[in-house]
């Protein structure tokens, strides 16, 4: 899996709320193309951009009682999600060979981010009996 993550720490880049319009564009079409590009490939699985965090809501159960949930942004949040890729990859040197190219997406002026994406492999849980 690849996890885009950003923080004011690791983003040293302006927001995209101050990017042009066509910076925007270039932006998402280099993510639909190399979408289209790993769903060729076969590795694909799944990948999805997320509201901003704004949107969050983190909800806790409560014994005997409604959830409680809690409506975002975070203050004390310094980082968030903001897209995922679930790939399926022959070795973790292509997860990371991948994880690169994502990183170099462009942003302001068509220079490359460089954002930091995490790679993670998703754990599978023990076989089920019949």
């Amino acid at each position: 899996m690849l996890l885009m993550q950003f923080s004011e720490k690791t983003a040293d880049f302006p927001g995209i709320d101050t990017w042009t319009a066509d910076e925007v564009k270039a932006h998402i079409a280099f993510m639909v193309e190399t979408n289209q590009q790993l769903a060729a490939s076969g590795e694909l699985v799944d990948a999805q951009g997320l509201a901003m965090p704004g949107t969050a809501r983190i909800v806790r159960s409560r014994a005997g009682g409604d959830p409680v949930v809690t409506e975002g942004p975070f203050p004390e949040t310094k980082e968030f999600l903001a897209g995922f890729w679930i790939l399926e990859c022959e070795s973790p040197e292509r997860a990371v060979e991948l994880a690169a190219r994502v990183s170099a997406a462009p942003g302001p002026g068509g220079a490359p981010l460089n954002m930091p994406i995490e790679v993670r492999q998703i754990m599978s849980g023990p076989p089920q009996e019949n």
